[in-house]
């Protein structure tokens, strides 16, 4: 679909639920043909148990794509597994790189060290791409608060250069918001969480966070990046202030 046509759609389908809240845009997103198909991306990090369980209560079957990098903590697949079952996910799946490409540009696991950009393209970027063939947009936990450009972050939004959209039914959230919603409903948190990391990625790129320090400091420490690159702006991947 031409990129114009899209922005169109994107633009119909943000008047239509501006006044919305996050659940209703999850459940009549996942439903309505100008939204298209859609898969929730998630990380079963800090957060990520929010929209985990709004999809599960508004449809199951929604495919949840979650990207094992094969570096991250034993905890977060453990709690990736624990979560599957409570919240009764019916289509998870699990996606990796390419054995082929992992034998080429990191055949000792240490791609990392060298070059954390080219390890992320390798382990998370290439294989959501992969995985969102056939989809015509995906659900994200991004929000406004987590940074000065997502200040005008909509509901939907036209993915550049991909053609796909992307939702965002928390884009108006708080962190308050998140706890709320987490202790109202009883959810579990990511067993890391209370050991200090607020938030979660690859075991060697993420290190606790001390009182006081802002909550993605623990990821890549002493590093100007700040972000996997999954999400694209203009037709290229962006690295800084995005989380999924």
């Amino acid at each position: 679909m031409p990129q114009s046509n899209l922005a169109n759609r994107v633009s119909a389908l943000n008047h239509r639920y501006r006044h919305h809240s996050a659940i209703s845009v999850i459940e009549h997103a996942l439903r309505d043909p100008e939204a298209g198909k859609l898969a929730l991306v998630s990380s079963f990090g800090a957060e990520s148990v929010v929209l985990l369980h709004m999809v599960s209560v508004t449809r199951a079957a929604t495919p949840v794509i979650f990207i094992d990098t094969e570096m991250l903590f034993t905890e977060t697949l453990v709690y990736q597994q624990e979560l599957a079952e409570r919240l009764a996910l019916r289509d998870l799946r699990i996606i990796r790189a390419a054995p082929g490409e992992m034998a080429a540009e990191d055949p000792d696991n240490t791609l990392h060290q060298r070059d954390t950009d080219a390890c992320c393209a390798l382990r998370k970027a290439a294989p959501l791409q992969s995985a969102l063939i056939g989809f015509d947009g995906w659900i994200t936990g991004r929000k406004r608060y987590q940074s000065g450009t997502r200040a005008a972050l909509d509901f939907f939004e036209v993915e550049e250069g991909t053609g796909r959209i992307k939702v965002n039914p928390l884009a108006h959230w708080t962190p308050e918001d998140m706890q709320t919603y987490m202790d109202e409903n009883r959810l579990p948190r990511h067993p890391l969480v209370a050991k200090g990391y607020p938030s979660i990625g690859c075991m060697p790129c993420t290190t606790p966070v001390a009182p006081g320090e802002d909550p993605r400091s623990g990821r890549w420490r002493d590093q100007s990046k700040t972000e996997c690159g999954i999400h694209f702006e203009n037709g290229k991947m962006v690295r800084k202030g995005v989380t999924a």
